[in-house]
């Protein structure tokens, strides 16, 4: 079960329906099962006092995740900032709408077990990201508009 849950801010206009699927779809292909994963789309004040209280970090990010995983069944709480986001797709030239997306399917991955901390790692992680964006835009599951 995927839920979307705000604070702080409304909830973007995406098909939640599709994105489900697609969620689930992604997690197939990695061969995992979605268990209970939720994401919370909050401010950037409150992805801060997140970072501060329980990553023990002091900076702003567009998510944090929390992996309760167990063998192939993933499961998760993911914090997106929507302000982290937004800002982030005018400073890399991308749609907000493809950008969130972005960083959603990049909780997933990392549920399914890829990391991103080494260099290599990180485009391990672009890579994911950008077949799993084609598959989302890229074959009429999903219209952004």
């Amino acid at each position: 079960m995927v839920t979307f849950n705000c604070v702080n801010v409304a909830l973007p206009d995406l098909d939640w329906e599709s994105v489900r699927r697609w969620i689930e779809r992604v997690a197939e292909s990695y061969g995992r099962r979605v268990g209970v994963v939720n994401y919370v789309f909050v401010d950037d004040e409150e992805i801060l006092r997140i970072n501060r209280e329980f990553v023990g970090h002091d900076y702003y990010t567009d998510h944090i995740g929390f992996d309760y995983s167990v063998s192939d069944r993933i499961a998760g709480d993911t914090f997106i900032s929507l302000d982290t986001v937004r800002s982030n797709a005018v400073l890399f030239g991308k749609e907000y709408d493809n950008e969130l997306c972005r960083v959603i399917i990049h909780s997933i991955l990392h549920l399914c077990g890829i990391d991103d901390k080494s260099p290599d790692e990180r485009a391990q992680m672009e890579r994911a990201e950008d077949a799993a964006l084609e598959m989302l835009f890229g074959h009429s599951l999903f219209y952004a508009g």
